[in-house]
């Protein structure tokens, strides 16, 4: 404490004595400028208005400067005061302490020397003991004596009696340390020393010593035992004050530190109040050179900033070196005290260096002030000028600022020196800085007395200023000096405090040596800091630079966004152009589409012509049939007439030549017709597709039209992204170009700048121009290089939509899967109700067959016990007949009775037997139904399972083949698309003829487009496409006109083969006759008529049959779109489900890695936390045993004692033991709480381990549910596939069953033809025969009579002949008809057939090449099938791979969670141990308080026997006196002293022994200590084992996945036999299905054969039909089949149109969007357009405001003047009547005049002149005049009359003038009172009372002159109006000596109206106004005057 008051003292006397040097300095200064000042003074120049305001306004702030020093003077006082207030309470507590400390030492110093006398004594005595144990001793091998005490030799240390400094206490507690141990040393030998002599003693004892030995030995014992009391005692006090002293330091250091910071922050706000005052001091400067002092203020902020910088790298350093020091600290106490000390010191420094600092502010400030007074007493003395001045005080400003900085930065860095550097180097440093100081102190006095002189030249100077300042400097002097005086005194006491600390300082550098290199090793860390510091603050300028570059850039872009939008404005215009060039290529595409509808019209004329031509030729069909008719009917006429005649054979062969001619006519004609017929069909089907074709034009066209808008807004895109591109190419070619031009404009600019420069004569413009032009050139550059960053922006705007878009898509598609499986979900768990309602039906009748087994049981029961009964009953019944024959026959009827009773009992017994027999044998059948009932069941759910597995089966390939149609139909929709595709290019083709005239602008486009191929892409492919389209109408039209070709050709082979095959048919004829003959014969047969009706119904049947197939086959059809659909549903669900599987088993991975990481991570955390606990359990008991031993060594040193504070040392160790116990209890309390954040911290950890169990759960769950629901979904595929499959089979079937079917049909249909034509042939005979009967019956009515025999007979040969003929003739007809029929039948047959095999022909061939195609694809779809399926396999391989891969996570997870378990139990163990550690803590706790309370007990008891032993101790002292006094004499006394002595031996022995039970106490704990050692090596051994137990774990777990890897590897090598297994079976089932098929195919071949060969008679008859209907059902299968692929052309055009319209739509909205975005530019372009029109429009309107502005004000200004004269000439005329007004009220003008004149006359003559020339003198006659008027007596009154009354000449028309300034230099000898009186010495002259003028009411007229500088204009203005005045007729001379006096009106009034007159005008305040004073009669005119004067 003494210590840091003195140093503290002494930092402040050198703080004061730097105080003072300033202050000296300051003086010196403020002379020197004063001086500089005086001497600039004698320059300056005499200006004396400017030189007024100046001075003025200096005077105002150096009165606010002088106030504000004043209030900083009077503030500084109040610090100063306080100061040495602290110092001097300071400086009391220092000695205070110093004396406390002094007195310590002295007493310390006191018990060593008493100590070490003691020591000598007990040496004396173990001398002694020596000698007495050597004479003790009998034996040779006596022990020489120790030589211990030569050995011992005590230091004594010799202290100088007069205190050096305070710094020596922690020297002499150092050495007293020392002391002390060297002194416990000491006593530890000595100890070890008395227990040998103590054995000796025992040992002498038991050979029989003497009893003076042991009362020497007692007496030994005695003061060693105090010896040991007392170096305790010492050692304890010595401890408790270093622990106090440190704590008294801690807390100084603590106090200081904060100090220090306030005293920093007063210092930091004084400072900127410090830089506010100089800133409103540098104010006044301001005037006199503003840009040095903005450079100045630069300079200052610069500085301030810099101070800033080092004040926080002071701060940052200061940190740093706090933390070395507290590293430091962890050196000995004494290193930290002289630390400390040092640290101290510089804080004191640095507060001397921030005193320095104020000081010098306020130095500047004095300077400041002083300077302002000096120039204030020149300005009054004005003598000197003060404008060259200025720049010398900047200088010396500067100057003084740079002194002040170096004096700073000095500081600074010896502040940082004193920081940095260690202990060591302290001493050397401060020795430098006290010659440093001494030097600053010789230069402060030699400024003191430069100051000195200087104020005595000053005084000296400023003798000649008022008294009042000389006042002010005198008292400021005084206050300095005494200040001066007091900082002197301040500066002596500081060097005798140096010359103490350089006292001190030697004797710290002696003990500083050994920190030296420590700190010089921190002064280079410190250093390399410094140096990185400065590195940082480097890079944080230059990113300073950096940002400040980035802002200019910043405003660059601006500009140059500025000067885009111009550009954007310029582009707005292309654009509009772009779209002009639009609209003209629109025009161009609509006169396309008018040629094209102009070609429509054509067609359709075509079609009008076409049908014209056709209904020509049906009129032509109907003439020729009729001409057919006509020449039938003639045919008819010609046969009734031949048959009339009589050359009938000639006829008939005639008629049959012609029926063949005429056959053949119709036959040709009918081929005509037929030919016309076909044509006619030709050509409507022509017309139809011609129709179609216009339809399908017409919707091409519309698709095209609106293809064309949308090539058109591609286009237009195009357009203008090639436009765009086009512009960039321009516009980098322009500024290519622009550059060149402008690098030639910069040179012609720069020859023109240089011509006009020659005539301008200016530089800047050309700067500036060159400066712009730069600026232009680099904004055209960034404005490029935003361009492509804007299109780079378009191009990513526009991936990120389409990204968005196929997100969304992805979005739907998942939506549409989740609920697909949603569905599918729910599907299941309807089917799972189901099982359990079932499940729940079969418990149900389960628990019935329990019910009835009860029941069974119960009977049974009831069985046994009636059986029972039965056995009774019989017994009884035996009984009954025994008695019965014992019995007399009285008794025989009741027995008889009782007998019948009893046998009608046993039958109904009987009965119910057999009943319940019956009963059993029912139960026993029911149980076995149940029984079977129950197998039932079981191979039911046997069978389900059978099911489950087969419908798994059907549904893996279900799967395969829905895989395998897939394909097929995506192959299918690719060639679908392929032909689409050309026929869009087909279409394109033609519109690219169509678009002739537009070929050259998309000839530019492509070559555009090769350019910028990026946005182009869309454009290509819609031309792609419409190039398909075109290219597939062109092969349509090559198609219809290959089939016009076609048809031709077939006409022309029909024709030939009419006529070819006409031989041919007649031989068929006559064959069919024949046929026909023996037809008749079977005809005749009567079960024709059955057959007929049989096959009618067959034809029903048949007819029924194929309807119903028909439907059939439809519902098939239907249900085969409906399974398709479903099967494309299931794919995608089995994707979306392999998907989510993917995804849950990385999940799935990632989890489990996760949990082992997190696993493994809890592991360690839980291992190192228990590591930690057993850590500091561990340190914890070794502090514990520690203490336990310093305890110990407590109660074996503290033993008894006779100084009387021996309690006060016990107290305080107690004090120290509490201490401890609560720091224990802290610690205690502070573990407890770390166990529970410990538990709170696994228990964390177990509900973790819990959650993730619980989600492991859930995954598990989730992964089960997953593989159900795979499994169920391969199961629905499996069963989906077979149905396919079964219907695919029963189609199979159905087409077989159709083609026998339509086979039956065909040949029914040739039955039903031939046996039609069978009944036609017969008809005809019928018909003849009955003919031939009517002629009979007529011919037999005629009469017999008339006729003989021979014409009889004749006549019978004729009627015969008749009938013959007719008979021929009708069979003739019939036959005609018949082969009529025939051939027209055969030759349509053959036609059709014709046709139908031309028709066909390409058909058939087109109808081959697509089943090629198909079987191709098929092929191809087989082997697709075939892939799918082995990848089906691998994904279910893979899916049972997953599936083990999740049985493994599972036993892993089972695995960690048994892991987790046994680590829980470990805890849980831990846990308990560590409860158990802390229980025996505390019961260790209350072991150690009872052991505190028994030492109490026991110190308590040491007193008590330290006093008696003390009491003990002066009787035998007593005792030995009077032994030695008295030996001689009195042994009765020395007997009794002996048994005294005896008695005192006897209780030292007890005490001796309650001593070794005490020891043996401490042997007990020490025991016990003992066995908690042991207890923490068990704990130890158990934490060692635990580590083993964990390290087993892990190798236990390597195992495991070691295991697991190898069972993993054995699963791999089973699939891969099973793999393996299923190739070969798979081969095997190839090879059989080959094998089944060949075999098939054979025994079809054969069936086919043996078909053959049965039905080749019937082939060769009915070939030509059954071909017919073949190739008819062909024709409509193919038909069918066209119709479906149409109708899948259809659906897919629709798509596709959907797709389409869906793009354009996209398109259209994409262009609308662009449109808007366009026209919202259009419309910003067209807004700023008029806003910038608006704007330069402002700015016109602005520029003719400001002028009209300008003018009006101009006018307004001219109008105001005008108005201010109007008002003036207003207030003259106001005046001018008031005057009127008042001079006709009360003046006295007339009178005075009267009196003037009429005084003249009363005048002597002698002195009547006098009185002229003072009229003539005030009315301003000059003196020529007046003489002559004086001269001329004659005339004189004559001519001066006339003249006062207005007569001609000169001297009237004058008007007096006004009086001369008192600055002019014509000025009357006489002054004008003297003129005055003299004036109103000849007014007074007559008999009337003269008027008398009061001093008061007049106001001196020169002072007005003065006063008014108006005046001199007013006599100029009087002077030109006087030649106005004197002509008005009611001008009054009368009046002109007052108006003479002073002017009127002011000189503005005049220039307006000056015609005035001037008694018009208002009479001034300067004019007199007499008042009439009554005087004596007597009293002359001159004593009045004179009174007049005098007053």
């Amino acid at each position: 404490m003494a210590s840091w008051l003195g140093g503290l003292g002494s930092g402040l006397g050198q703080s004061l004595g730097q105080v003072g040097g300033s202050l000296s300095s300051l003086t010196g200064q403020i002379s020197s400028f004063t001086k500089d000042i005086l001497l600039e003074g004698t320059e300056e120049v005499g200006d004396a208005p400017t030189e007024l305001q100046v001075s003025s306004s200096r005077l105002r702030e150096i009165e606010s400067t002088h106030a504000t020093q004043r209030l900083e003077n009077e503030r500084l006082k109040k610090v100063c005061s306080d100061l040495e207030e602290k110092h001097e309470a300071a400086e009391l507590q220092i000695k205070q302490l110093s004396i406390e400390y002094r007195n310590q030492l002295q007493q310390r110093e006191v018990e060593i020397s008493h100590l070490k006398a003691r020591q000598n004594a007990l040496q004396e005595q173990l001398q002694k003991l020596q000698t007495a144990a050597q004479s003790a001793q009998l034996g040779a091998g006596v022990l020489p004596p120790t030589t211990t005490s030569a050995s011992f030799v005590p230091v004594v240390r010799h202290h100088s009696s007069g205190f050096q400094g305070d710094d020596m206490d922690f020297g002499d507690i150092i050495w007293s340390q020392q002391e002390i141990n060297r002194l416990s040393n000491e006593v530890s030998r000595l100890e070890s020393e008395v227990d040998h002599w103590m054995q000796i003693a025992q040992s002498s004892r038991v050979q029989g010593t003497n009893n003076a030995d042991k009362s020497e030995i007692c007496k030994l014992q005695n003061i060693i035992k105090e010896l040991k009391q007392n170096l305790s005692q010492d050692i304890d006090e010595h401890q408790h004050e270093l622990s106090v002293l440190q704590d008294a330091h801690r807390q100084k250091l603590a106090e200081i530190s904060r100090r220090h910071r306030e005293e920093l922050s007063e210092y930091e706000e004084r400072i900127e109040e410090l830089e506010n005052q100089l800133q409103q001091g540098g104010a006044c400067i301001e005037i006199t050179d503003y840009s040095k002092i903005s450079d100045l203020q630069k300079n200052i902020q610069i500085l301030q900033t810099e101070k800033l910088k080092d004040t926080q790298n002071i701060k940052e350093l200061e940190d740093k070196v706090k933390n070395l020091n507290e590293k430091l600290c962890s050196v000995e106490n004494k290193n930290k005290i002289l630390l400390n000390e040092r640290e101290l010191v510089k804080m004191e420094n640095s507060q001397i260096t921030q005193e320095c600092e104020r000081l010098k502010s306020e130095f500047i400030k004095l300077q400041n002030y002083v300077a302002e007074q000096e120039t204030l007493l020149k300005e009054q003395g004005k003598k000197l000028p003060l404008m060259t001045s200025s720049e010398e005080e900047v200088l010396r400003l500067q100057q003084a600022l740079l002194d002040a900085e170096k004096e700073i930065m000095r500081l600074n860095t010896l502040n940082q020196a004193d920081s940095f550097i260690g202990a060591g180097e302290d001493g050397l440093k401060v020795k430098t800085d006290i010659q440093v100081l001494k030097e600053e102190h010789h230069k402060l006095e030699k400024e003191k007395e430069e100051l000195q002189k200087k104020l005595a030249s000053l005084q000296h100077k400023d003798e000649d200023v008022t008294s009042a300042s000389i006042e002010d400097m005198n008292l400021e002097l005084n206050q300095l000096r005494q200040e001066l005086e007091r900082k002197e005194h301040e500066l002596k006491e500081g060097i005798t405090e140096r010359a103490t600390l350089t006292a001190e300082l030697e004797e710290l550098d002696k003990q500083n040596q050994e920190t030296v290199q420590h700190m010089i090793t921190l002064k280079e860390q410190l250093s390399k800091q410094h140096t990185e510091a400065d590195s940082t603050i480097n890079q944080l300028k230059l990113d300073i630079d950096f940002e400040r570059r980035k802002v200019a850039e910043v405003e660059a872009e601006k500009m140059e966004m500025s000067k885009e939008l111009e550009t954007q404005k310029l582009k707005m215009n292309h654009c509009t152009f772009a779209l002009n060039d639009l609209h003209m290529s629109n025009q161009q595409l609509q006169h396309n589409i008018k040629d094209l509808q102009e070609q429509l019209k054509k067609f359709q004329d075509c079609n009008l012509n076409n049908k014209k031509e056709i209904a020509e030729l049906k009129q032509n069909l109907k003439q020729k049939e009729e001409e057919l008719s006509v020449s039938q009917n003639k045919l008819t006429k010609i046969i009734n007439q031949e048959s009339n005649s009589n050359y009938q054979d000639l006829s008939f062969k005639e008629g049959e030549a012609e029926i063949e001619k005429l056959k053949k006519d119709i036959s040709e004609n009918k081929l005509l017709n037929q030919n016309l017929e076909k044509s006619v069909c030709d050509l409507k089907i022509e017309n139809g597709k011609l129709l179609a074709v216009c339809e399908e034009l017409k919707q091409q066209l519309h698709e095209a039209f609106a293809e064309k808008n949308k090539i058109s807004l591609e286009k237009d895109t195009m357009l203008e992204a090639l436009k765009m591109e086009k512009g960039q190419l321009e516009t980098e070619l322009s500024q290519t170009e622009k550059r060149l031009l402008e690098q030639a404009q910069k040179y012609e600019q720069t020859i023109e700048d240089l011509s006009n420069a020659r005539n301008m004569n200016t530089d800047a413009l050309q700067l500036e121009h060159e400066r712009l032009v730069k600026c232009n050139q680099e904004r055209d550059f960034e404005i490029a290089e935003f361009k492509r960053n804007i299109e780079q922006m378009e191009a990513d705007h526009e991936e990120t939509k389409e990204m968005l878009t196929t997100s969304l898509g992805g979005q739907k598609q998942l939506t549409e899967l989740i609920k697909e499986k949603e569905m599918f979900v729910e599907k299941f768990k309807n089917r799972a109700l189901e099982l359990q309602q079932e499940l729940e039906e079969y418990v149900k009748d389960s628990k019935k067959h329990e019910i009835l087994r009860q029941n069974l049981e119960e009977r049974d029961r009831s069985l046994a016990a009636m059986k029972e009964e039965n056995n009774h009953l019989k017994e009884e019944i035996e009984r009954l007949k025994d008695q019965q024959s014992r019995s007399p026959p009285v008794a025989e009827p009741k027995t008889l009775d009782i007998i019948t009773e009893l046998e009608t009992e046993i039958a109904q017994l009987h009965v119910i037997k057999n009943n319940l027999e019956e009963e059993i044998k029912l139960h026993k059948k029911t149980i076995e139904d149940q029984s079977q009932k129950t197998v039932q069941l079981q191979q039911s759910l046997q069978e389900h399972k059978r099911e489950i597995g087969e419908s798994k089966f059907q549904y893996e390939q279900m799967n395969v083949t829905h895989e395998k149609l897939f394909l097929e139909k995506d192959e299918e929709i690719k060639s679908l698309q392929k032909t689409i595709e050309q026929i869009k290019t087909q279409l394109h083709n033609e519109r690219l003829v169509f678009q002739t005239d537009s070929s050259d602008l998309f000839q530019e486009t492509k070559a555009q487009a090769l350019n910028g191929e990026n946005g182009n892409e869309k454009h290509d492919l819609s031309k792609s496409e419409i190039e398909r389209l075109v290219k597939g109408i062109k092969e349509r039209e090559r198609e219809i006109k290959l089939l016009n070709e076609k048809n031709v050709f077939l006409t022309q082979q029909i024709d030939h083969l009419s006529k070819d095959q006409v031989g041919k048919l007649t031989q068929i004829i006559q064959e069919k006759d024949l046929e026909i003959q023996a037809l008749h014969a079977s005809i005749s047969s009567s079960s024709y008529r059955q057959d007929v009706l049989y096959l009618q119904q067959q034809l029903q049947a048949y007819a029924m049959e194929r309807e119903q197939v028909l439907a059939v086959l439809s519902e098939k059809t239907r249900e085969n779109s409906q399974l398709k659909t479903e099967y494309h549903k299931i794919m995608d669900m089995v994707a979306a489900k392999e998907a989510a599987l993917m995804k849950l088993q990385e999940e799935n991975q990632k989890l489990s890695n996760k949990f082992e990481s997190t696993s493994q991570d809890m592991f360690r955390e839980t291992v190192q936390n228990l590591s930690r606990i057993i850590r500091e359990k561990d340190i914890e008991i070794d502090a514990l045993s520690q203490k336990c031993q310093t305890l110990l060594t407590v109660l074996q040193t503290s033993n008894i004692g006779t100084d009387s504070g021996s309690g006060g040392v016990n107290s305080n160790q107690f004090e120290e033991l509490l201490q401890e116990r609560d720091k224990l209890k802290q610690q205690v309390k502070k573990m407890e709480e770390w166990k529970q954040q410990v538990m709170t911290t696994v228990q964390n950890m177990q509900h973790e381990s819990a959650h993730l169990q619980e989600e492991l759960h859930k995954l598990q769950a989730q992964i089960s549910v997953d593989s159900d629901s795979n499994s169920k979904l391969q199961i629905d595929y499996n069963g989906l596939i077979q149905s396919y499959e079964q219907n695919e089979k029963k189609m199979k079937s159905f087409s077989q069953e159709l083609a026998q079917v339509q086979h039956s049909i065909g040949q029914l249909h040739n039955t039903k033809d031939l046996l039609l034509g069978k009944l036609d042939i017969v008809t005809p005979p019928l018909l003849v025969a009955s003919s031939v009967s009517q002629t009979s019956d007529i011919q037999s009515s005629t009469p017999p009579e008339i006729v003989s025999d021979a014409s009889k007979l004749l006549q019978q040969e004729l009627e015969q002949l008749k009938k013959m003929l007719q008979e021929k003739d009708d069979i003739i007809r019939t036959l005609k008809e018949n082969n009529q029929r025939l051939s027209d039948s055969m030759a349509i047959t053959l036609e059709l057939e014709r046709k139908g095999q031309k028709d066909t022909d390409p058909e058939m061939k087109q109808i081959k090449g697509k089943c090629d195609v198909f079987q191709k694809s098929l092929r191809d779809k087989d082997l697709l099938i075939k892939s799918k399926s082995d990848q089906l396999l691998s994904v279910s391989e893979n899916l049972s791979n997953k599936e083990n891969e999740n049985e493994l996570l599972k036993q892993a997870v089972t695995n960690l969670k048994e892991r987790n378990l046994i680590l829980e139990m470990d805890i849980c163990k831990l846990k308990e141990e560590n409860e158990k550690v802390v229980a025996r803590c505390r019961e260790k706790e209350t072991e150690f308080r009872a052991l505190q309370e028994t030492n109490m007990q026991f110190s308590m008891m040491l007193k008590e026997r330290e006093f008696e032993s003390h009491s003990m101790k002066e009787k035998a002292l007593a005792f030995e006196k009077l032994l030695k006094e008295k030996e001689q004499g009195k042994m009765g006394e020395l007997n009794h002293l002996l048994n005294e002595v005896k008695s005192m031996q006897e209780k030292a022995v007890s005490f001796q022994q309650e001593r070794d039970q005490v020891m043996l106490a401490l042997k007990q704990k020490q025991m016990e200590s003992s066995a908690l050692q042991n207890e923490v090596q068990h704990l130890r051994d158990k934490e060692q084992r635990l580590n083993q137990e964990l390290e087993r774990l892990r190798s236990h777990l390597l195992e495991m996945e070691d295991s697991y890897t190898q069972e993993a590897l054995a699963a791999e090598d089973r699939e891969t036999k099973l793999r393996k297994k299923v190739m070969v079976l798979e081969e095997k089932l190839v090879f059989s299905s080959t094998a089944v098929e060949n075999a098939s195919h054979q025994a079809s071949l054969q069936v086919e054969s043996l078909q053959e060969q049965l039905n080749l008679v019937s082939r060769q008859r009915d070939e030509t039909v059954l071909q017919l209907t073949m190739s008819q059902d062909q024709v409509k299968q193919y038909a069918l089949s066209l119709a479906n692929l149409q109708m899948v052309l259809e659906q897919f055009q629709q798509e596709e149109k959907t797709m389409y319209s869906a793009e354009l739509e996209k398109h259209q909205k994409q262009t609308a969007e662009w449109k808007k975005k366009a026209e919202k530019l259009e419309v910003r372009v067209e807004s700023l357009q008029e806003s910038l029109e608006e704007a330069n429009a402002a700015l016109d309107a602005a520029s003719r405001l400001t002028e009209q502005l300008d003018l009006k004000e101009e006018q307004i200004e001219d109008l105001r003047k005008q108005g201010e004269i109007k008002q003036e000439m207003l207030e003259d005329a106001q005046n001018k009547l008031m005057n009127l007004i008042n001079s006709t009220e009360g003046k006295v003008d007339k009178v005075l005049m009267r009196n003037l004149f009429i005084g003249h006359f009363h005048t002597p003559k002698n002195k009547r002149h006098e009185v002229l020339r003072l009229m003539g003198s005030i009315l301003g006659i000059n003196k020529e005049e007046l003489d002559q008027l004086v001269s001329e007596d004659q005339k004189g009154v004559t001519r001066w009359v006339t003249s006062w009354l207005g007569g001609g000449g000169a001297g009237s028309k004058s008007v007096p003038s006004t009086p001369i300034r008192p600055t002019n230099q014509s000025v009357f000898n006489s002054s004008f009172s003297e003129l005055f009186v003299k004036f109103l010495e000849t007014e007074s002259r007559p008999n009337l009372p003269l008027p008398t003028l009061s001093v008061h009411d007049m106001k001196p007229l020169g002072a007005a002159g003065i006063c008014n500088p108006s005046s001199t204009r007013s006599s100029s203005h009087t002077e030109t109006t006087g030649s106005g005045t004197s002509r008005r007729p009611d001008a009054n001379p009368f009046l002109a000596p007052r108006s003479a006096a002073v002017p009127l009106i002011t000189p503005t009034s005049l220039g307006a109206g000056g015609s005035g007159h001037l008694l018009m005008k208002p009479i001034s305040d300067a004019l007199p106004t007499f008042t009439p004073l009554p005087v004596l009669p007597d009293a002359s005119a001159g004593t009045l005057l004179k009174d007049l004067l005098k007053q």
